[in-house]
């Protein structure tokens, strides 16, 4: 009999249910939040790139070039002009 043949003459075991209880906890550990659903007051940082906008990294961010200004706002005792930064700076990314 090759590893591919059906074997349907062997008995299946049957999973046993009769020792579960209503309410208990699973034993299966606590899903992690997914990357890139943080909360609506979490922040990060980001440092800047050459040739980084603040448009490109709300697009690259929030997935919405148009929500620049919540960047601009969350960084402004840093940023003076959104038309200007600079690689190397470190914003704020507040969360969505």
């Amino acid at each position: 009999m090759g590893i591919f043949d059906r074997k349907d003459d062997i008995p299946k075991a049957k999973p046993d249910f009769s020792n579960v209880q209503s309410g208990s906890s699973s034993t299966a550990p606590t899903p992690a939040e997914p990357i890139g659903t943080a909360g609506p007051l979490s922040s990060r940082t980001y440092v800047v790139a050459k040739g980084d906008s603040l448009s490109k990294i709300a697009k690259r961010e929030y997935g919405d070039a148009t929500k620049w200004p919540r960047i601009y706002e969350a960084n402004q005792e840093l940023i003076k002009d959104p038309d200007l930064i600079y690689p190397g700076q470190t914003l704020k990314i507040p969360g969505a």
